[in-house]
């Protein structure tokens, strides 16, 4: 793949991006609200093979039979045995039991479809004609890129591990910039997330201080004006800046970001101080001030006692902080 990501320039990345992105939105029926993504479900394959349980030997797989789904036809191998009747579609690395071979394709058919409807899920967000049959490692750097926007957070998690595998090509960075300012994609949240994750090493992405500042900036925007926090993606960006790049003026914009007009970047960003302090202990005065005159004008009342009692443990030095609020629309 490597010699894809040294072919794909910066614009050509911005410019495929882009025309996935008002693709999507055209889709969406011109909606650019953010949709709440559900949660991550590992996709584990292939399931432990059934047959291992009950002994069947290589020499019992002599009966042949095929079963269709979602318009293709595999061929299945049959093992008649005293416990069963057993399946096994070596295409799909799959095999079930069942006590009939009607039984037993039926169960072939439900046991596939966790694994069809993940390669239809990369199909369908890469535009592909047909279901996806790769692997992460086989697709373009472009193709990575979108796959952070799939709706199957596993999918896209698995994109963001290939992206890290290739961090030291520096040419990601261009396309997950553009992911981090994006404001249109309804399912932008999860992708925002897995790029925060990313610039938690932002040096292993960044060629220069211009970028630095770029992600820095966008890392601010995304906070200052946050709509909602799906896929706790606000607040995964004060971890970022607290936690990971409080050297990289983290803490300053934090601080800046206290008094931003998003309820959700502002928690984000009082709890993205206590990670500063963390790192930068140096900081503890003027944060715990900062956090002491928010909260007197803060006008959300669940915000303004979170402030005070974040002042309060980071100026006692506590290893743990106090819990932050949840908002009566997020429960």
């Amino acid at each position: 793949m490597d010699a894809e990501v040294d072919s794909s320039s910066p614009k050509e990345i911005i410019d495929a991006l882009s025309g996935f992105v008002e693709e999507a939105v055209r889709r969406a029926g011109g909606s650019t609200q953010a949709l709440r993504p559900n949660h991550r479900v590992k996709f584990v394959w292939p399931p432990h093979p059934v047959s291992y349980e009950y002994h069947v030997l290589a020499s019992d797989w002599t009966g042949k039979t095929t079963f269709t789904s979602h318009g293709e036809t595999f061929r299945v191998q049959v093992a008649t045995t005293p416990y069963g009747i057993f399946g096994k579609c070596e295409d799909l690395w799959l095999e079930v039991r069942g006590d009939s071979i009607e039984l037993m394709l039926k169960r072939l058919g439900e046991a596939s479809e966790p694994l069809f409807k993940r390669q239809l899920k990369i199909s369908s967000t890469l535009g592909l004609p047909s279901r996806f049959t790769g692997t992460c490692s086989e697709l373009r750097p472009i193709q990575l890129l979108k796959l952070l926007y799939c709706s199957d957070r596993d999918v896209a998690n698995d994109a963001r591990i290939e992206i890290e595998t290739h961090a030291s090509s520096r040419n990601f960075f261009p396309g997950l910039l553009y992911i981090l300012k994006d404001r249109r994609h309804p399912q932008r949240r999860s992708a925002q997330w897995c790029v925060l994750d990313l610039f938690e090493d932002l040096s292993s992405y960044v060629t220069d201080d211009t970028e630095t500042y770029a992600a820095m900036k966008a890392m601010r925007d995304l906070i200052w004006d946050a709509e909602d926090d799906y896929a706790r993606t606000i607040y995964k960006a004060g971890v970022v800046l607290g936690g990971h790049l409080p050297h990289l003026s983290g803490g300053e914009v934090l601080m800046e970001c206290v008094g931003a007009p998003s309820k959700y970047g502002r928690r984000s960003a009082i709890h993205g101080l206590f990670h500063v302090v963390e790192w930068l202990p140096d900081t503890r005065e003027e944060v715990v001030e900062t956090l002491r005159a928010h909260a007197k004008v803060e006008s959300e009342p669940l915000l303004a006692e979170f402030a005070s009692s974040m002042a309060k443990d980071i100026e006692n030095m506590d290893h743990d902080h106090v819990p932050e609020p949840v908002f009566a629309e997020e429960r």
